[in-house]
């Protein structure tokens, strides 16, 4: 088998994982989920984002979020999701950014639903964001949203998530993710999507995020790391969701894909127990909700 001797994991409870929650999470709350998965030896966090609060309310502090973990973990990799240029402007403001995150969906069914913009229109945007980040030293990671199948147009063709790939590295992505944003990939067609896109950029970053909808997860996580991919975005508690799809679960579990990769002697440097601890934290934020949400 063709897998990697060590794996990144970047957990995005704190943003992804929130983001659709309908109640505001406490700030000191999130700081003390985003503290369990630093004590668990999470080095990648996805924080929070810097879209329009009047959007998703549930983002409103991401300043202060920023301002009260950054300094206190300098060791840990904060990415921050931009939803546009302005967005961009407003998290380098605070002098805390480092990680930079945008997403583009791969139909422009869904791009227009989450962004409002055509997925040309979102990818000038990659280009102005790209060129801010080069000038400021921010690692930006471009993320491609429903990249095997859409709900609103279904399978999506395998050359169309590769070429929007070529196009992030090409304008200047120092890394690039690949989301099966409701769940639906199977791992013959992850296998393909991915060694294509390392067949072409061998030496950049290539990360995999994916939904547990079918249950699937794990098994596509196998299929990618076959094709060379050594990054995966997961949340504890399976939180998380897409809004636009009916039934869509939460990102693949980051107390089980720890299991899975320390199982199999891949090297994480997470300890199991004290994610799994975090895992009871972060559902613990959501509990009171689960009784009245549409998921439950």
């Amino acid at each position: 088998m063709n897998l990697p001797k060590q794996v990144t994991i970047m957990d995005v409870s704190p943003r992804d994982g929130l983001q659709s929650e309908v109640a505001f999470v406490p700030t000191e709350k999130k700081i003390a989920l985003i503290e369990a998965l630093v004590g668990a030896g999470i080095r990648h966090i996805e924080a929070t984002s810097f879209v329009s609060p009047k959007w998703v309310p549930q983002m409103a502090d991401a300043e202060a979020l920023l301002q009260a973990v950054v300094a206190r973990h300098p060791g840990v990799a904060f990415e921050v999701l931009l939803p546009n240029e302005k967005g961009y402007d407003r998290a380098r403001a605070t002098g805390l950014l480092k990680e930079a995150g945008f997403v583009v969906a791969a139909t422009e069914s869904l791009n227009v639903k989450n962004v409002n913009m055509s997925v040309a229109d979102s990818m000038k945007q990659v280009a102005a964001i790209a060129e801010k980040a080069k000038a400021d030293g921010v690692h930006l990671r471009g993320t491609i949203g429903v990249s095997f199948v859409c709900p609103y147009e279904g399978e999506v063709p395998r050359a169309r998530t590769v070429a929007l790939a070529n196009q992030y590295f090409e304008l200047g992505a120092d890394e690039v993710c690949i989301a099966d944003t409701i769940g639906r990939a199977l791992p013959n067609r992850v296998y393909d999507v991915m060694a294509d896109i390392k067949d072409r950029w061998p030496s950049k970053p290539l990360a995999g995020h994916f939904h547990d909808t079918y249950k699937m997860a794990l098994t596509n996580i196998f299929a990618a790391m076959q094709a060379g991919v050594e990054m995966f975005d997961s949340a504890v508690g399976n939180l998380g969701g897409c809004q636009f799809a009916k039934g869509a679960t939460g990102n693949v579990s980051t107390e089980q894909l720890v299991y899975l990769l320390n199982g199999m002697g891949i090297e994480t440097g997470i300890d199991y127990e004290r994610i799994v601890a975090a895992g009871r934290m972060a559902r613990g934020l959501i509990a009171p909700l689960l009784s009245t949400d549409a998921r439950a």
